[in-house]
């Protein structure tokens, strides 16, 4: 299985697609797309700039419409979406005042600790929840990334470089 993921990732896609795209996914985002990257044998720089890039994309679009869609589930008759959303109304309305404290540089640490949860996706729905404004907010992420992403190279290039002085 884990043959036919890097052969789809290396002859279809290409490494650097690979990475962007993983790099797109929420939860493994950047933290799993470096990585990849490096045991796909790019470019530490390539893989860093690819996956900061994937990691972004979604950024945008999660700003200015996760709200919009967190209210619509929290209306909703479907039981399923209703619990949802009235969580993450209620989860964000309690901890308000401590995240709107530290709002700007809060968003930025959230998205830059490379732990699972953490990243651009929870980062842009939490200042969308909190109204930051825009580009703020997209600032905010990026920074984030941009050390999430340094973060993490250092560690899987290192680690890359480990395997390979040791082999």
């Amino acid at each position: 299985m884990i043959e036919a993921i890097e052969s789809f990732l290396t002859e279809a896609l290409g490494a650097q697609w690979g990475v962007l795209l993983c790099a797109m996914i929420p939860i493994i985002e950047l933290r799993g797309a470096i990585p990849l990257g490096a045991a796909l044998g790019l470019p530490w720089w390539q893989n860093y700039l690819f996956a900061v890039i994937g990691n972004m994309l979604p950024v945008p679009f999660i700003l200015l419409f996760v709200k919009k869609v967190i209210i619509w589930m929290s209306d909703s008759r479907i039981k399923f979406f209703n619990k949802i959303g009235g969580f993450l109304i209620a989860k964000a309305e309690k901890n308000r005042a401590r995240i709107e404290k530290y709002s700007f540089w809060g968003v930025c640490l959230f998205v830059a600790i490379p732990l699972p949860m953490t990243g651009a996706w929870t980062g842009s729905l939490v200042a969308s929840v909190i109204d930051m404004k825009f580009f703020k907010a997209l600032l905010s992420c990026l920074i984030g990334v941009l050390i999430a992403g340094v973060v993490m190279t250092l560690a899987s290039y290192g680690v890359v470089a480990a395997f390979r002085f040791f082999a």
